[in-house]
């Protein structure tokens, strides 16, 4: 049986660069390509794939949400992250929000085939290096007395940006008396007093 793939990554080169790499194999097929999590959605509605290489950071909407949202819709599609970042917090946040798969970028041709066939397979692929990045921050994330939830890592990442209240309010669609509550909820958990001991401790715990 054919693997139906979609590349989702906002650098053309990249996806094109992908493609060529997969061809060679007649069990695999690409079926369509995305540059953001919007696209994504579309093309889903009207393509079937099966695997979905996805990168995190992508312009309008990122992968997190783009898989969280097509996990909703389309539960039997398959996420393998492929990115270039290998901080443990993104592989755990990476599997929280649907992904089977992890890869860096620089990975070789072999192991991203042995990914696909694997996640196609219903099972979960990831090597050795970022298995042990993951069990990592799970295991700083473990002396927190209370782990944060995944929209208070999502209000914590967005304050790290600099970003305002009202901002994260609007672009969560929720209120600013909820943003409020999530930051305070945060600096409970992680026993500080203000935004900026809250973003510096996060970062040296590894959460952001």
């Amino acid at each position: 049986m054919t693997i139906r793939i979609i590349i989702a990554d906002d650098h053309q080169l990249f996806r094109e660069g992908i493609a060529a790499l997969l061809s060679d194999d007649e069990d695999l097929a690409i079926v369509g390509q995305a540059a953001n999590g919007h696209e994504l959605l579309q093309l889903l509605e009207s393509v079937q794939p099966h695997v979905v290489l996805i990168d995190l950071a992508m312009p309008g909407m990122d992968g997190f949400t783009a898989m969280e949202k097509s996990r909703k819709r389309y539960p039997k599609v398959k996420f393998i992250v492929l990115t270039m970042h290998e901080e443990g917090q993104y592989v755990t946040r990476a599997v929280r929000h649907g992904a089977f798969g992890f890869l860096l970028k620089n990975t070789d041709e072999e192991e991203l085939k042995q990914a696909i066939h694997t996640v196609f397979r219903g099972k979960k692929y990831f090597n050795h290096r970022i298995s042990a990045l993951m069990i990592s921050n799970i295991s700083l994330e473990g002396t927190l007395p209370k782990p944060l939830s995944r929209r208070e890592t999502e209000v914590l990442q967005k304050v790290a940006e600099g970003k305002t209240t009202k901002e994260i309010a609007s672009e969560l669609f929720v209120s600013t008396r909820t943003v409020e509550t999530h930051r305070i909820n945060m600096m409970k958990k992680l026993e500080v007093q203000n935004s900026a001991e809250l973003i510096r401790k996060a970062a040296q715990m590894k959460i952001i």
